[in-house]
Formats: structure tokens, sequence, C-alpha cells
């Protein structure tokens, strides 16, 4: 069932859904935020007529994704959430970072109404955009009764917002949700839900500093062979707060900069170890002094310590 007298605000960020490319066969060199939220939903004929709201938050190419932008993408979502008249929130957004806003969300609002993050691999300048699709398919899973949490909505699967994960570089399918598999399908318009709502408790915007320079900065350093110490030495100089690790295989990190590690969370930097794998989760053994993320990818990891360093999250 859905809500289909209810209003879905829509909320513009930019990505490649709303790129444009000289081209129309030209699928990566194209420029990503042209395109205004408002004309994306006229380029999506079935959208016609429904109770829908456009609103352009930021237009930024999502690699450069930051704080401000979430802050007032956290502001905007709550102000619409609050409304009785509103179904369901849709933000449109670039893939490349798109896990992160998804977590960030989910961890500040843990909303009891959906909030679908969509996108697009293709420009909509592309022969064959993907982005109309999955901006009609956001619509109906942000109109579907009893959905709730932050969501993902990409190639007709229906990812939780902490558990996404962009796992392609190109294919119209880049994302999934590792071995937890999506939480649902969209088909023809219709939900097929396959396993429970993200839930979580709220950290509440009120939370997040307006002025983003006291945020805490926390920086992900991977392991590999010949791993060294000097990367950890010269965040230490810039007075980095937290550091995630990603780590080989289970959580394994190599020697030199194991150690570096060591004396930085001795020092007052939070350290915490996720790996560099897509599936599966760290799992701590005895002995092992740096902990562990769990199941959240280096970049959930980072989502998850600036909230705990901002005094709003789980230590």
């Amino acid at each position: 069932m859905q809500n289909i007298e209810q209003t879905v605000v829509i909320l513009g960020t930019g990505g490649t859904i709303a790129g444009t490319a000289k081209n129309a066969a030209d699928n990566v060199g194209y420029s990503a935020a042209q395109i205004g939220v408002a004309q994306l939903l006229a380029a999506v004929p079935a959208l016609a007529g429904q109770a829908l709201e456009a609103e352009q938050v930021s237009q930024v190419d999502s690699k450069d994704m930051g704080f401000e932008v979430w802050r007032a993408l956290a502001l905007r979502v709550a102000h619409h959430l609050a409304r009785p008249d509103v179904a369901g929130i849709v933000i449109t957004h670039g893939t490349d970072t798109l896990e992160e806003t998804a977590c960030f969300l989910q961890r500040v609002l843990a909303p009891t109404k959906p909030v679908v993050l969509t996108a697009a691999m293709r420009p909509a300048t592309a022969l064959l955009a993907d982005g109309p699709q999955n901006l009609l398919d956001a619509v109906s899973v942000a109109r579907s009764a009893g959905a709730s949490g932050v969501l993902a909505v990409l190639a007709g699967e229906v990812h939780s917002g902490v558990e996404v994960r962009k796992r392609h570089t190109y294919r119209l399918a880049a994302f999934g949700s590792g071995d937890a598999g999506p939480i649902a399908h969209v088909e023809e318009g219709r939900l097929r839900l396959h396993r429970p709502w993200p839930n979580s408790e709220a950290v509440g915007v009120d939370r997040l500093p307006e002025d983003v320079a006291r945020w805490p900065r926390v920086e992900i350093v991977t392991s590999h062979a010949g791993a060294g110490a000097a990367i950890v030495a010269a965040l230490r100089q810039t007075g980095v707060h937290g550091i995630v690790v990603a780590c080989t295989g289970n959580g394994s990190v190599h020697h030199d900069l194991e150690v570096a590690l060591l004396e930085a969370q001795a020092a007052g930097v939070r350290v915490i170890r996720s790996s560099r794998c897509l599936e599966g989760a760290v799992i701590a053994s005895a002995g092992q002094v740096l902990p562990s993320a769990g199941a959240l990818t280096p970049v959930q990891a980072r989502v998850e310590m600036v909230l705990a360093l901002l005094g709003a999250g789980p230590r």
C-alpha cells in the first residue's frame, strides 16, 4: 500500500544523477551536479501529478561532500519529517559518498518515516540513463506504508543506510549490503520486503555544531605490504582526533603501522580497526588492543567515530 495523497519531498544534492556530458554516448567523461532537482523530476513522466515538493539543498559532486552539506541536509530532513502531511523523503545524491551520507543520516535521525537516498551511475544525458528509474523507485519506497529508516534505492534494490556500500566502479548495479543483502526489492513500483527496516537510536541534529571547524577530525589509513609509521606521525602532528584503520583480512595490521597506532592511542587519539574487505566483519580475538569496528566499512566506521567524538555516539 502507498500513501498516494501525502507529499514526498525530494531534496537535491547534486551528483551524477544530475550530471551532463557533451556526448550522449559518454558515460564517464561528464560533469556532475549540473541539473536541478526540479528538472530531474520533470524527466520522469510517471511522477507527473503526484504530490511532490522539490528543494535544492546543495549542488555538489559527491566526491566533494563535506560536513557543511551533511548538517544542512540533516536539518532539512528533520524539518520535513516533522510535517504530518509528508509520507517520506527522497534525496538525490552522488554515488561516491552515498554510503557515508546514508550512514550519517541514519545515526543522526533514525527516522520513523522513510528517507530514501537514490543516485545514478550514468549522467542524465546518457543514452540509457539509470537516474529516472532509480528516482521513480525511490519515490515508490518513500510512499510505502510501514517503511522507515534511512534507505538507499538503486537498480531495483533497497539497502539499509547503515549497511549499503559501493562495490563496483562502473556497473549500474553498483551497490550492495555486504553479508546482509538487500532489505527489499522494488518490482514495477511494488515493494518486496525481505527483512526488517533499519532501526537505531537517534543522535539528534542538535548534537551537530553549526561551526564545522568544531567537528572532530577523523582520518582513514590503510594497512598494506610495507606500511609504515610515517602517516600516523604526520596525522598526529596535524592534530587528528581519530584514526580508522582499513586493515587487511580480519583486522590485521602491519607491525610497523600497528606500533605507531598503539602509540597514538596511548596519547589520546581514538583508533579503531575495520577491514579493506567489503564483506565480513572484524571478529575480535583475545589480546587485541586496538578495538574492532565489527561489520562497519572504513567509511562507516569513520562516521561512527565522528559522532562518538562529538559525544553523540557509543565509545
